[in-house]
């Protein structure tokens, strides 16, 4: 059934807009870090019925309504089902010590004559294993800012190392939930989301890294042997680290290449890990079971705990014991939360016609492929700024631009790109921001001391701009669908 009814007006259409906007500011200030625990999932429920409302003054019948929401809904289905997936595999892959394995070899990287350039390199190994930026500057960042300001080297330099490395792996990791909601919102898969991003992405931490290589000459530091034996031996008490535990991430990304859907090739990675566990980790996966009579109940018992709920392995080491933690597919949850609330507030929107309505007025005029990307990640940075929450940045100029840029020819991966090359990374940027508040907490500097040395964030809004301007790996659709 058509319903007809009147097209909303500019005033109109922001209203829900401006609902949100204030609510969430008021919510974040109010809640801080807490806000993501389900408040802003409330503020976004009650955004869509004031969104509704606007609606039903329109004349759009409340089946109508629904039925956006349901379709909204219904196109992120994938998505909630692969970041449910990616809690078990996260859960596995720490228990297996494979996401242990990552951060041991990868810590005995760091020397102290190019401290900053390793600093990066450390926190973007750690995060793209973890998928967490939040969880690499609690952990590793916190003990490389002890190591920097031991070397004599700027706090603010140190903090500006750690972020870069952290967005980075938080960007390219397929554990990290931004990395989900992006392709989520703008309508592609994941794996395609990461191979394109990385032509943007790659390019700006590899300036990052020469820009912080010249500041580590310049500044020099010292030659002293950094002692990094305390953190691998914790590692190294508890799990059996060899190379052989890196089989199921290249078993992964060998499916990966061969075009395998990411359903599929998450669980055979996460079911692997889970293998790989009871062969390389059996007393660990004993001690992680809560319950259970002899080794292979007790087995069975462990395993299901990593895949479904939190463990954490206790070392001795605070540092460490922060770093294998995980949350399994229950830690999921809060994100699967998010994008239902942001699905419903966007269906509403989307079916009455008021996100067009905002788009239009926003790109009138503009008719280039980089007029829009650079439209579409000042607008990330805007809600950045305004509703304080990075998810925010990504949802709401997600579902604004959607159809805008489809409209252009242009394949949804561009606009993937463009929400994670400007909405994720500048959240840090933000004092006010959820992200700038944890990371300028967390490590003890000020936002605006790391803001000038956090290069990669810097950079990264201006590299995706500058590639839709260039007309550099900017994918239409006609092309999208021919392959």
């Amino acid at each position: 059934m058509t319903y007809k009814y009147d097209k909303p007006s500019l005033l109109q259409s922001f209203i829900p807009i401006t609902f949100l906007i204030i609510a969430l500011f008021i919510n974040v200030r109010i809640f801080g870090d807490a806000s993501l625990d389900g408040s802003n999932q409330i503020i976004l429920m009650l955004s869509a019925g004031v969104a509704s409302l606007v609606a039903l003054k329109l004349g759009i019948k409340w089946a109508e309504i629904r039925q956006g929401i349901v379709d909204s809904i219904s196109s992120a289905m994938s998505s909630m089902i692969i970041l449910l997936l990616i809690g078990t595999l996260a859960g596995t892959w720490l228990l297996s010590g494979i996401v242990p394995a990552m951060i041991y070899y990868g810590l005995q990287i760091l020397n102290p004559t190019i401290f900053l350039v390793a600093a990066c390199v450390v926190c973007a190994i750690v995060s793209v294993a973890t998928g967490s930026s939040w969880t690499t500057s609690a952990t590793v960042g916190i003990a490389l800012v002890g190591i920097g300001t031991a070397l004599g080297l700027p706090l603010g330099m140190v903090a500006g190392a750690i972020i870069s490395g952290a967005y980075f792996g938080d960007k390219m990791s397929p554990l990290s939930d931004t990395t989900n909601l992006a392709p989520a919102m703008a309508g592609t898969d994941l794996f395609t989301h990461i191979k394109y991003m990385a032509f943007t992405t790659v390019p700006s931490i590899s300036i990052a890294l020469v820009i912080f290589l010249i500041l580590g000459l310049v500044k020099g530091g010292s030659t002293e042997v950094i002692d990094t034996h305390i953190i691998l031996d914790a590692i190294d008490s508890k799990f059996e680290i060899n190379f052989l535990l890196f089989i199921v991430p290249i078993i992964m990304v060998i499916l990966i290449t061969k075009k395998m859907p990411a359903i599929p090739a998450i669980t055979i990675g996460a079911l692997l890990g889970a293998v790989f566990a009871l062969i390389f980790q059996p007393g660990l996966v004993q001690e992680v079971a809560e319950f259970g009579d002899g080794v292979w109940e007790k087995g069975f018992v462990g395993i299901m705990i990593s895949m479904y709920g939190s463990i954490s392995i206790a070392t001795g080491n605070e540092v460490v014991d922060g770093l294998l933690q995980s949350g399994g597919m229950y830690g999921m949850l809060g994100t699967v939360w998010l994008i239902l609330s942001a699905m419903i507030f966007g269906g509403v929107m989307e079916r009455s016609g008021m996100l067009k309505r905002i788009a239009e007025g926003v790109i009138s005029g503009i008719n280039s492929a980089g007029a829009l990307v650079a439209t579409t990640a000042g607008t990330c940075i805007f809600f950045n700024i305004t509703a304080s929450d990075q998810y925010l940045a990504i949802v709401v100029p997600g579902r604004m631009y959607t159809d805008i840029y489809k409209d252009k020819g242009l394949a949804p991966e561009n606009l993937s790109r463009t929400l994670e090359d400007s909405g994720t990374v500048t959240s840090a940027l933000i004092p006010w921001n959820t992200c700038g508040a944890y990371h300028s907490q967390v490590l003890g500097v000020s936002t605006f001391a790391y803001l000038p040395f956090a290069f990669f964030n810097l950079i990264s809004p201006f590299m995706t701009v500058i590639f839709a301007v260039f007309k550099i790996k900017v994918r239409m659709l006609k092309d999208a669908k021919a392959k």
